[in-house]
């Protein structure tokens, strides 16, 4: 009996330390269709800031980072099913998507905001927007606000593969307004030769309920499979780290050099 209960506690030490993982390479994917917060170069490889942050907290970790483009809507699919080990991909956090994957701590807040042609009297509210065409990338969380909270109210939601698919046919004319990250609208389209006479419409929305903040999210982190817990401590570690040595806010700057985009 002696051995065997000295067998057990031999085997749960062997796998305890086989549980836990040296993350010396990680994986991670982004969209390639956001930007300033994901975009793609000439060449074909993702940039932005989420790349930067993402590539930040892999030299923090002193571990080999390896990118995978992924297009938004299969995102967590293919987290789950081990195409790569987290989204760096500006995923806000929010209780609907905690039910299937874990986030590392917040490295920005954003609310959502109205885009619409400069002088525009429109706001982000039903009744300001009943019969209005408002276009919103699918599956993020400006989709989710405005399903949750327009479209029944009689406000024309049209959904789009990408953010841009959505700016081209606003200014084409085919939509009276998008409906977006607020700091992806500013440095993705409104600060940009393409975005020239739009502006935002209205206030800025972080949620005036709790319902409507708990749509909206607690921040904007990196999604991780549950059950890589090791690989979030590690992440929060680096990122806490990159936060206390100013290199977060080098990375800020040169895409928001006046906005603070962390928040509180």
């Amino acid at each position: 009996m002696k051995k065997l209960i000295a067998a057990g506690a031999l085997l749960a030490l062997v796998m305890t330390g086989v549980q836990a993982k040296d993350w010396t390479t990680v994986r991670l994917s982004s969209e390639g269709a956001y930007p300033p917060f994901n975009g793609l170069a000439a060449d074909g490889s993702l940039n932005g800031f989420d790349i930067d942050i993402g590539n930040a907290i892999c030299a923090e970790m002193k571990a080999k980072c390896t990118w995978v483009k992924q297009d938004w809507d299969g995102m967590i699919p293919a987290l789950m099913a081990r195409k790569f080990d987290a989204i760096v991909a500006s995923m806000s956090i929010t209780a609907e998507r905690k039910a299937k994957v874990d986030f590392t701590d917040k490295y920005y807040s954003s609310p959502l905001a109205l885009v619409a042609k400069a002088g525009s009297t429109l706001k982000p509210e039903a009744a300001a927007l009943a019969g209005k065409k408002i276009g919103v990338q699918r599956g993020v969380i400006a989709d989710n606000f405005a399903t949750k909270y327009w479209e029944k109210q009689g406000v024309k939601i049209v959904r789009y593969a990408k953010q841009d698919e959505a700016y081209a046919d606003l200014k084409a004319g085919r939509l009276d307004a998008a409906f977006a990250d607020y700091l992806e609208a500013l440095g993705g389209y409104i600060d940009t030769p393409a975005g020239k006479g739009y502006a935002f419409a209205g206030e800025r929305l972080f949620g005036k309920t709790a319902e409507e903040k708990a749509v909206i999210g607690e921040g904007i982190g990196i999604a991780i499979r549950k059950k890589d817990t090791d690989l979030k401590e590690q992440m929060n570690k680096a990122l806490a780290a990159l936060r206390a040595s100013g290199k977060y806010d080098t990375i800020r700057k040169k895409y928001f050099p006046t906005t603070d985009i962390y928040g509180e």
